[in-house]
């Protein structure tokens, strides 16, 4: 190998090894203070590209406790990224730790609508069965994934923090 082939493959080396060097400290750095979503067990979830959208928490007209009634407060549950995801045994909670458990598959750019009530699911709906309202006037959406990381949530009323909401009752 000549001396400039030597010169020019120590210096890509040289340039590899510093970007893999800078690299090391930012991994690191996230783990070190604990970016686990709130699970303080030193882990942090992978990113996902499922999120909350539109939550309406207040079904409209009167709140009856009707099925229909109840099937008009939903949560949105949306997947923004290219691929499928499995979201068999991720969780949907309110700040009374009512939980759905998913059993689904999520397509990719697409969205399921997760109903208070009773109703048969489809690929864009699914049903809590529940007999009574889930979501308060101030409460939070929490979702969670199969290994109960905290992948998204939502707030409204007295904490709100969030966007895309229903009417306040």
């Amino acid at each position: 190998m000549s001396r400039t082939a030597r010169r020019i493959t120590a210096a890509v080396l040289a340039s590899g090894a510093l970007v893999a060097a800078a690299a090391l400290p930012a991994v690191a750095d996230g783990q070190d203070r604990g970016h686990d979503r709130g699970h303080g067990r030193g882990h942090h979830a992978p990113r996902t590209t499922v999120v909350l959208g539109e939550i309406q928490y207040d079904s409209p007209g009167r709140d009856n406790g009707s099925n229909r009634s109840l099937n008009r407060e939903w949560v949105t549950v949306t997947n923004t990224g290219r691929h499928a995801v499995n979201l068999r045994n991720w969780t949907l909670s309110d700040e009374s730790h009512r939980t759905y458990t998913f059993d689904l598959r999520l397509p990719a750019r697409s969205s399921v609508r997760v109903h208070t009530g009773v109703g048969r699911d489809t690929r864009h709906d699914v049903y809590q069965d529940r007999r009574n309202y889930v979501w308060d006037n101030s409460d939070t959406a929490t979702l969670r994934d199969a290994r109960g990381h905290k992948v998204d949530s939502e707030s409204w009323g007295r904490h709100h923090h969030g966007h895309h909401h229903g009417p306040r009752r």
